[in-house]
């Protein structure tokens, strides 16, 4: 067949809708919705914490009962098979985090009701003497589940422990405002995003929410009505439908206060600076924006995947290939977290032998459905032209390969690869420094910091014998505290704190309007934290069993069901099943 057939066959196998959706909202009732919620947003500031902490318990009612009807939904938007390993991504791309934050988010305002402030793990120094606090694991059931490991969140130069006390849940103990709107532009990507945006704006700063859905999967919106309807019925939240029209209309608009996106960075743009040519150039430089109010977002990211060189076995290394492998295939790639950029160390043998692995796992997984818009468009614009690149599977119509571009110059200043997300089917690698593990560190960092662009989140892989030769150790540590993402993991997932809930979810901190990168602001948070810098997430080199999210794992969609059931009020009754799943994965 030859490609331009098969381009054809994706564009009309793309264009037609898999779920129905509502049809987008009129301005009228758009300007109706805001109306109640001026009013609603007055009434929920004052909400004492009982009366939170019971629509809390409703919202989280609401979105189980839903739970396995948005995963259906959104199955088959994606080409996914009911009943298969692979319906697991959209339960824990899905309700896990919802149901979790709700949970968490109901835990806070209790210890705020009894004892004056959210409750905290330990808190330490890192080694450049901030202070870190220890948020996962949040109690027994997640040591047993997710057996040493652990995340904290770092908190930027100047917080001290007095500070950290009395600015944690700053809207509960120190109040800022009697009632704001802020309006929320949903992702069109992970069933998730959207309803954890609106739980943080809602209960970690005490404001209503317009929720517009993304038109990608506006097919949600339904279920979030009916799972959030007693926030919706007493005007503390409502949702509204539409395009790119629709959202112009409300970022504008004069009763909305407050924007959050999670987007693309050039949505961003056209929302605070307007469409690109002389008059955005103008504004910039006047530093004069068009959007004048507070604006918070989360905006993707090139996501790093940092191999420190070390004595690693064979099976130890094709371990952590499969998780650098999993993070790619997830949700077709369509993630903001997705591993893009393999940074690995040059003239090191285990580069290779890590790639071999990757691709072998890759392999393995059928091409999934590009349901993404543009998807097409993207990967045929990262590939053409390369000599080094390397399609794994074969695609059918609608789908797009598992691609993996190689031999990228480290020195390149134009080299697309770096400075636009791949937000489709493709991964790239690039080889540089040496098989010295402080040269390679020294360079990753160099590289990852100027060269990538995108500040939200990174992989580094590092031997746990490398860490016991204190020079290495050290040179560790100072790439995490020197590496720019608001989100780290040494050894593990980095979606993981996105579903954990607890930690903080959001870019490096410190980029201006004019280059925003991956964003501004965090979300998730449920201790409601203040001054954050960075979370950071560490896991075993391996373990047993074998993780849930791996693409290997045969009774995940099992698994995370119970999980997500577990996950209401932290039941140990529900403990037992996990496990049993776990174990036969």
């Amino acid at each position: 067949m030859s490609a331009v057939m098969k381009l054809r066959e994706f564009t009309s196998y793309a264009a037609r809708p898999a779920v129905d959706a509502p049809p987008s909202s009129r301005q009228s009732q758009m300007d109706a919705s805001i109306a109640r919620l001026r009013e609603g947003a007055k009434t929920f500031a004052k909400l004492s914490l009982d009366q939170r902490i019971v629509l809390v318990n409703a919202m989280q009612r609401g979105f189980l009962n839903v739970a396995k009807r948005m995963v259906q939904d959104g199955c088959k938007a994606k080409g996914i098979t009911l009943g298969k390993p692979e319906e697991a991504e959209e339960w824990a791309t899905g309700p896990w985090g919802v149901v979790r934050q709700l949970r968490l988010i109901r835990q806070s305002l209790d210890a705020l009701k009894h004892s004056g402030n959210t409750l905290i793990g330990p808190v330490g120094r890192s080694t450049d003497g901030r202070l870190s606090v220890r948020l996962f694991p949040g109690n027994a059931i997640d040591g047993m589940l997710f057996k040493n490991i652990t995340a904290e969140v770092r908190m930027q130069a100047g917080v001290t422990e007095e500070s950290l006390r009395r600015d944690r849940a700053r809207f509960y103990r120190q109040p800022d405002h009697d009632g704001r709107l802020v309006l929320v532009l949903g992702a069109g990507n992970i069933a998730a995003i959207a309803p954890m945006d609106v739980i943080t704006k809602m209960f970690n700063e005490g404001k209503a929410v317009l929720l517009k859905m993304n038109p990608v999967n506006a097919y949600l919106g339904p279920y979030i009505e009916e799972a959030f309807a007693e926030a919706i019925k007493q005007n503390f939240l409502a949702v509204v439908y539409g395009g790119a029209d629709e959202g112009r209309y409300l970022v504008y608009h004069r009763d909305i206060d407050e924007v959050h996106i999670t987007g693309s960075d050039k949505t961003h743009d056209n929302i605070v600076w307007g469409p690109p040519g002389p008059d955005r150039q103008t504004r910039m430089q006047r530093h004069e924006p068009l959007l004048k109010k507070p604006i918070t977002s989360e905006l993707g990211n090139v996501s790093p995947f940092i191999v420190v060189p070390g004595p690693y076995s064979a099976k130890e290394l094709c371990y952590q290939a499969e998780d650098a492998a999993t993070s790619y295939l997830m949700n077709a790639s369509f993630m903001c977290c997705a591993a893009k950029m393999l940074v690995l160390p040059k003239g090191w043998a285990g580069s290779d032998v890590f790639v071999q692995a990757l691709q072998k796992t890759c392999a393995k997984v059928p091409p999934r459905q590009a349901y993404y818009p543009g998807a097409e468009d993207r990967w045929r614009k990262l590939t053409t032209g390369r000599a080094q690149v390397e399609q794994l599977g074969e695609a059918v119509p609608g789908s797009l390969p598992w691609t993996f571009i190689s031999g990228l110059d480290p020195n390149a200043r134009d080299e697309p690869l770096y400075s636009e997300e791949a937000f489709c089917s493709v991964i790239s690698e690039v080889r540089i420094g040496s098989a010295d593990p402080l040269e390679y560190l020294e360079r990753a960092l160099e590289f990852c910091n100027n060269q990538l662009w995108g500040t939200l989140n990174a992989n580094l892989i590092v031997h746990p014998q490398s860490l016991k030769d204190p020079r290495i150790n050290e040179a560790v540590e100072q790439a995490i505290i020197k590496l720019r993402y608001g989100v780290i993991a040494v050894n593990a997932f980095i979606g993981m704190p996105f579903a954990f809930a607890a930690p903080t979810w959001g870019a490096y901190p410190g980029s201006s309007p004019q280059d925003i990168q991956s964003g501004s602001g965090f979300v998730h948070n449920t201790s409601m934290l203040e001054g954050v810098e960075k979370t950071v997430m560490r896991a075993p080199l391996t373990t047993f069993p074998k993780p849930a999210y791996f693409a290997s794992h045969r009774t995940t969609h099992k698994m995370m069901r119970k999980i997500v059931a577990m996950e209401k009020s932290a039941s140990w009754a529900k403990v037992p099943g996990i496990v049993f799943d776990a174990m036969r994965g």
